[in-house]
């Protein structure tokens, strides 16, 4: 790590205030070139640590930066993980206030929903798919809290990885007989499609960035704890909202979930 304690405390309350406040900031790098991977994931954890003082309670984690490619273009061989606390949950068909946020996208995820607990190092595809209950669709909000959406990874894994709200659809899917890698995704937007994938977008397998998340937990002492939801990675693009706009996801054989923005 290259930052003390107090710089730490002090970046994290800089990014939550951003996030809480909808309000942007320039990427923390700017000022900290310094700062190494570590220093990311302290800022992130203190983030949290903050939230849970103040009575927020952890409902689930997530993957980010979970295409192949996109991880070869910013140098790194692993995706990004964050958590998700109680108030980013958003009902099936419920509504966002664009207000909250600052630039708000979203994103179409494969929900895994653990009936074990997964560890690393060595955790892998079979190991996820043993160890998953259901699966179910899901949409992710994310909203940097960066200046037009411009931040590298360090910046971005402090900033918890843009979390922000989400929402999952009512159909809890047993995994045996799916074949993740090949489910159709088709993300609305106003009743126009906007987004069209398949799983395999995520990793070559949604259940390979669950196993890549237990692997880094893994490095520092940590499960995924039975009963855990984790959102796998955005199965496409990003795709900006704004006011007024309505949202949904169908996936193969997993059905459907919506949300709004007011």
């Amino acid at each position: 790590m290259k930052l003390n304690e107090k710089v730490i405390a002090e970046l994290a309350e800089l990014l939550e205030n951003a996030e809480l406040q909808a309000h942007d900031v320039v990427k923390i790098t700017d000022a900290h070139p310094e700062m190494d991977w570590d220093d990311a994931y302290a800022i992130q954890n203190e983030i949290l640590r903050r939230k849970l003082a103040r009575g927020n309670r952890v409902v689930g984690l997530k993957c980010g930066l979970t295409s192949r490619a996109k991880m070869k273009q910013m140098g790194v061989e692993t995706p990004c993980f964050g958590f998700l606390v109680d108030y980013f949950t958003v009902a099936d068909g419920g509504e966002v206030k664009i207000s909250e946020l600052i630039h708000p996208k979203v994103e179409p995820e494969i929900a895994f929903v653990l009936n074990k607990p997964l560890k690393g190092p060595g955790c892998h595809v079979g190991a996820v798919l043993a160890a998953t209950d259901f699966v179910m669709p899901g949409i992710e909000v994310i909203d940097s809290r960066y200046r037009d959406f411009k931040f590298d990874l360090k910046s971005v894994i402090a900033d918890n990885c843009s979390s922000s709200r989400y929402v999952l659809g009512g159909m809890a899917v047993p995994v045996a007989g799916l074949d993740l890698r090949t489910l159709g995704v088709v993300m609305e937007k106003n009743g126009e499609a906007v987004a069209i994938g398949a799983g395999a977008a995520v990793l070559g397998h949604p259940a390979a960035a669950i196993a890549m998340l237990a692997n880094h937990l893994g490095a520092r002492g940590e499960e995924i704890p039975a009963g855990t939801m984790i959102l796998s990675g955005g199965v496409t693009e990003a795709v900006s909202v704004a006011a007024g706009d309505h949202v949904n996801l169908r996936i193969q054989s997993l059905g459907c979930v919506s949300i709004h923005f007011a």
